[in-house]
């Protein structure tokens, strides 16, 4: 095992390697995507401390320092009461937060879908409104939250669309860098900037992810707004048409019916103009006087 981690994280150097594989093995984890993520955390800790690799393996000191801090971070997560979980995922701007499913679900991008699960089951039950019937609307909300975050994640094609916007947010923040070090380097101020330090690199390409989450979400309901539109100006064409229809068919009726009176006014009339000239017609017979 040694051998193959050794091989994906040569940077890190042998007495680190060895020092970290020692660990996690008698720790009994077997999950390797596990074993990478405390290569690369161990990692980013001694380049953050300045120190050179791999002429300068780290001591058994810092080593433990390190693992240390592992321990209490991983202890903090996993202790989060439902109480700070509901918190977290309702705080102010969490509408713009949870657009990151990973955000959401405290999770790495590169995180296996088995431990994505595990971390849905465990966050679920946490914040469940029968857990919290005593805050059983908010806890319903945190609920829905991270159900939608999960079902996007689980979704091959939606997570690997939030794959590619994390992607690119780690794009544009290495673009950003590197024209940020030659406008100091330009400026004679040295090629180190800020993002040189892994946690502020990371926090650069965390903020540009949220913002790229919004971006994507401000468009999808434009879309959706745009499309609404048309089909309420589509509907509202087709109730005229439909109103004018009517009225077309409601005018050729009241016609019809109004020729038909006419009609049969114009037979009336004329009866009664003929029955009028053969009254006048009538001629009675002349009276002969009688001979006595």
């Amino acid at each position: 095992m040694a051998s193959s981690l050794s091989q994906q994280h040569s940077t890190v150097g042998d007495d680190a390697v060895d020092a970290m594989d020692k660990f996690i093995n008698e720790s009994g984890c077997a999950d390797m995507h596990y074993k990478l993520q405390c290569f690369n955390k161990f990692h980013l800790y001694i380049m953050d401390l300045n120190i050179p690799l791999p002429s300068a393996p780290p001591s058994e000191a810092l080593f433990s320092n390190f693992i240390a801090e592992v321990k209490e971070i991983e202890k903090r997560d996993s202790v989060l009461t439902p109480k700070q979980q509901i918190d977290r995922l309702l705080r102010p701007g969490s509408t713009y937060f949870n657009l990151n499913p990973f955000e959401v679900l405290q999770l790495e991008p590169e995180t296996s879908m088995e431990d994505l699960k595990k971390q849905y089951r465990r966050l679920s039950i946490l914040v469940h409104p029968d857990k919290n019937p005593n805050d059983r609307e908010r806890a319903q909300q945190a609920f829905d939250i991270v159900n939608k975050a999960y079902k996007c994640l689980e979704d091959d094609t939606q997570r690997a669309k939030a794959l590619e916007i994390v992607e690119e947010a780690k794009g544009r923040t290495d673009m950003m860098v590197e024209e940020k070090r030659k406008k100091q380097k330009k400026a004679g101020k040295g090629s180190k900037v800020d993002e040189d330090d892994p946690v502020k690199y990371k926090h650069a390409v965390y903020v540009l992810t949220m913002k790229l989450f919004a971006d994507l979400e401000r468009k999808r309901r434009q879309t959706e707004e745009r499309n609404m539109e048309d089909r309420k100006r589509k509907r509202e064409t087709e109730i005229e048409e439909e109103e004018k229809k009517k009225i077309d068919k409601e005018w050729q009726k009241n016609y019809e019916e109004s020729r038909d009176n006419r009609i049969n006014s114009w037979k009336a009339f004329q009866s009664n103009t003929k029955s009028k000239k053969k009254v006048k017609e009538f001629r009675p017979p002349k009276h002969k006087a009688e001979t006595r």
